[in-house]
């Protein structure tokens, strides 16, 4: 009788906390440093959701161990909708490259959300490399294999794994020179350290606009707002690829039904917002949203994705 009680306490406790929800500040963990894209479109996103919520969201920034560190803060926090993860691609390489050694569960220990935006990735080269196209980057690299070098912003980050499928998919060999972070992965393509370098339209654009370095193709399906005169990986004479890092949002497992419909009910509407929209579009980004069913699902199969990519390749995770 007395186990009876404390279970219905219990379901009446967490059916009154999901109806009156949120009542106090909810804490959002960004594991990446300040005033890259995945710090900028999550607080983007925040200041509509404290409009809809009614609650103030606090942003903070827990960067370190490719997302773990701040993945895992969320994984442990009480499963109660106040303490939510933004992940990008890593957070599904991670599943991967540290199999078995995670102190969580890359998707157990979750209650997916929403798949907020994705970012279709620009693969540019430095000035000085010869080819025009990929078409002309593929023969390149078949003519001279070994010899060509791709830098990225570190190892099974989006950008170096969307290479890697590149390499696999064309038949290509391509040396790769990891940095930490995007910053010094540019400026080594700026100064011809690097011949070739896949990232986010929003970081490499200004400098193709600057006439710095040269735009060769867009892993997407269509062309992107914000760089709609760099062609498709199609269109440039390359395989049909589609590569993308993203911003998915996260609560621990356990995290109420109600609380987890609720939040991405209202992600949903906020980035497809008109006042966003126009921002993603500067960015070269597609706002997401949908189901925590379809976020959980797209989350499935970048797992499934990357872990083929990274045991062809053997990529192996950072000591």
């Amino acid at each position: 009788m007395k186990t009876l009680i404390a279970l219905l306490l219990i379901c009446f406790s967490l059916n009154s906390n999901s109806q009156s929800y949120p009542n106090k500040p909810i804490r959002w963990v960004i594991p990446y440093t300040p005033g890259g894209i995945t710090d900028n479109v999550t607080r983007m996103i925040a200041v509509k959701l404290q409009e809809s919520l009614g609650q103030s969201i606090v942003i903070e920034n827990k960067p370190g161990a490719n997302s773990i560190i701040g993945a895992d803060i969320v994984a442990k926090a009480p499963p109660d909708g106040y303490t939510i993860v933004t992940v990008i691609a890593a957070h599904a390489a991670n599943a991967t490259l540290y199999q078995g050694k995670l102190p969580f569960d890359p998707v157990k220990s979750f209650a997916p959300v929403s798949l907020a935006v994705v970012a279709p990735l620009i693969l540019t080269t430095n000035n000085n490399f010869p080819a025009k196209d990929v078409r002309e980057l593929i023969a390149y690299a078949k003519a001279n294999p070994g010899k060509m070098n791709f830098g990225s912003s570190g190892i099974g980050a989006a950008a170096h794994l969307t290479t890697e499928l590149l390499k696999q998919t064309a038949g290509i060999d391509m040396v790769h020179v990891p940095f930490k972070g995007t910053a010094p992965a540019l400026q080594a393509l700026l100064s011809n350290d690097i011949q070739m370098l896949v990232d986010v339209p929003s970081t490499l654009m200004p400098h193709v606009r600057g006439g710095k370095i040269k735009a060769l193709a867009m892993f997407s399906a269509k062309r992107v707002p914000g760089a709609a005169e760099v062609p498709t990986m199609a269109e440039a004479g390359g395989p049909p690829l589609e590569s993308s890092t993203w911003l998915l949002f996260l609560a621990p497992a356990g995290t109420p039904r109600e609380i987890v419909n609720r939040l991405s009910q209202e992600t949903d509407k906020a980035v497809k917002s008109a006042d966003l929209a126009a921002r993603f579009d500067q960015l070269g980004i597609f706002a997401g949203g949908g189901t925590p069913e379809q976020a959980s699902k797209f989350l499935a199969d970048e797992i499934t994705k990357w872990a083929k990519v990274i045991n062809t390749a053997g990529v192996k995770a950072e000591q």
